[in-house]
């Protein structure tokens, strides 16, 4: 199986690359087309602002790439929330649109910003890419802008208020934690994935 990291430029690219190839896989780290194209599963990292990876991928291309992409993709943290419509990270980014819903400011309740450390997620019951999952599962977080809950909403979590830690639309799937981090439930939810 050809396993293909998008190389957005950002941070997390060798740590998500690392978790792969514990499970045994030898995954590519890439961002030229027939590379892409012809990956059988996607991952899609990302850290930082959300401007900076929109600016990153229209720099080198890849906007109609991914919105063209038909095989699994699995967007980790920002590439996750880099599927939806739009940020209001800073003032109104316009993202990738391949998922309805924006991106806004967490409402912690007067909890802390960032959003960062271990939690919990509500997963939907029998949801593939949970598979062989607790369900008092913990996940690593590192984020402050988040997406509502809404119909591509595959788990939930609270922090403050309840927040999508999980989406999926047709072939693009979501995660707002980082699983590469995450210990034996990221390896899980990683090697899900791949065996989808």
């Amino acid at each position: 199986m050809k396993v293909v990291i998008l190389d957005t430029g950002c941070a997390n690219l060798a740590s998500v690359a690392y978790a792969v190839k514990r499970l045994g896989y030898d995954p590519i780290i890439s961002y030229e087309k027939n590379t892409v194209l012809g990956a059988d599963k996607l991952f899609l990292p990302g850290v930082g602002t959300a401007r900076a990876a929109m600016e990153q991928l229209k720099a080198r291309e890849l906007i109609p790439l991914i919105k063209a992409l038909t095989q699994p993709v699995l967007g980790i943290c920002l590439g996750m929330q880099i599927l939806a419509s739009l940020s209001e990270e800073g003032k109104d980014i316009p993202l990738l649109g391949l998922i309805d819903g924006t991106i806004d400011k967490l409402d912690t309740a007067g909890l802390p910003l960032p959003h960062m450390g271990w939690n919990q997620i509500l997963a939907k019951p029998a949801h593939p890419l949970f598979r062989n999952l607790s369900d008092d599962a913990w996940f690593y977080f590192v984020h402050s802008y988040g997406l509502a809950l809404n119909s591509s909403t595959i788990a939930e979590t609270e922090y403050g208020s309840r927040f999508s830690s999980a989406i999926q639309k047709d072939n693009f799937y979501g995660v707002q934690f980082h699983p590469e981090r995450s210990g034996k439930a990221g390896a899980q939810l990683i090697k899900n994935f791949l065996e989808m």
